[in-house]
């Protein structure tokens, strides 16, 4: 088992209206200055001498696929001179599928991103519309093959669900396109509109889903996509046998990862830390500023927080002074035994933290 890397891509051709992450325009002098600085931190965190074991590496934005597949290459080197990176190491870069085209996919497998999680949110041409994307449904469907004739076997697509005046119809054909596709992956999220983004100031919550239908639509979701072989593992997220993001179960496993860039993100050497939202900063100094977050992670609280994400669950054991409340909402569905261990029904993850505050 090793580390994880993750670095922040903070830059967009244009920003979503529904998006409350860090990101700025993209400028081809940016994403140079990005590149050397992306490297440049690799080599304070890293130790050529004596490196510390890496197995996966996330591009994450923002949108990654805006690098220059050699620029890629560069910070791929890099991190490979400053740590132990495996063989197998799992490397996943996120995509628009507006920001691709077929020789830059086959540049980016060649580069050695072998992962790729592709920003579908959906094949309708109505909401991706109204979600402000830059590409069709047709279009999404073609960056999927174009990217597994480039050698891509390992594919993710990013589903919104509860959009403006979705109904079940329209997510079930959807979900149907999308599980034909050669995709091994799917992350399925609850669009929540955030305060100051263009999607709350146009009051576009109005016309979402109520609490009870977006439940509906999350547990529709949940059934059919595993009807079609994506079983969840996490709240929001399903796979085929063998193809969980081995990265973001990091995450949930409290494992550590190193994050770089404006933004991101670490659970590094005992402690966690966020560099601030600020490119012009993490550009000029030559280490990406920090602030702390958390001086002892990993707590038994936390591990219980985090674990109790995956469809896995916990050991039953972490929740024996709780043991009559953990029955009780085992009672109602919420959550089930399986075997020595415990975890949330997908009803159970709707209503997640309310019945952790509970628990803990």
């Amino acid at each position: 088992m090793g580390a994880g890397l993750y670095l922040h891509v903070p830059f967009c051709r244009r920003k979503c209206p529904y998006c409350n992450f860090y990101s700025v325009p993209a400028q081809p002098e940016l994403l140079t200055a990005y590149t050397a600085a992306v490297c440049r931190n690799l080599r304070h965190y890293g130790n050529a001498a004596q490196p510390e074991r890496v197995d996966t590496v996330y591009f994450g934005g923002g949108t990654p696929s805006l690098l220059l597949p050699a620029q890629i290459a560069q910070i791929l080197e890099t991190a490979a001179e400053q740590f132990a990176l495996s063989a197998d190491a799992e490397i996943t870069l996120e995509a628009n599928p507006a920001t691709v085209t077929p020789e830059q996919l086959r540049e980016l497998r060649h580069a050695g991103i072998n992962r790729l999680s592709l920003g579908v949110q959906s094949l309708s041409d109505a909401q991706l519309k109204r979600l402000g994307r830059l590409h069709t449904s047709q279009e999404a469907v073609e960056t999927v093959y174009a990217a597994a004739e480039a050698g891509f076997r390992n594919l993710s697509c990013d589903l919104m669900l509860a959009l403006p005046e979705q109904t079940a119809d329209e997510l079930e054909q959807t979900i149907s396109r999308l599980v034909q596709l050669p995709i091994t992956h799917v992350s399925a999220y609850l669009l929540k509109v955030e305060q100051g983004t263009p999607f709350a100031v146009q009051h576009v919550a109005e016309c979402c889903p109520d609490d009870d239908t977006a439940a509906d639509l999350y547990l529709q979701a949940v059934e059919q996509l595993g009807a079609a072989g994506f079983l969840q593992y996490e709240i929001s997220n399903f796979a085929k046998a063998g193809f969980e993001s081995r990265h973001n179960c990091k995450y949930w496993h409290c494992e550590p990862y190193l994050g770089i860039g404006p933004s991101a993100h670490s659970c590094w050497n005992g402690k966690r830390f966020f560099v601030p939202s600020a490119v012009s900063d993490f550009l000029e100094q030559p280490v990406q500023p920090v602030e702390t977050e958390d001086e002892t992670p990993c707590t038994p609280e936390e591990k219980l927080l985090l674990g109790m994400r995956l469809t896995e669950g916990v050991p039953a054991s972490w929740l024996a002074e709780k043991q009559a409340a953990a029955e009780r909402y085992c009672k109602l569905g919420f959550l089930k035994k399986v075997g020595e261990r415990i975890a949330f029904t997908p009803k159970g993850f709707l209503v997640s933290n309310t019945i952790l505050a509970e628990l803990i």
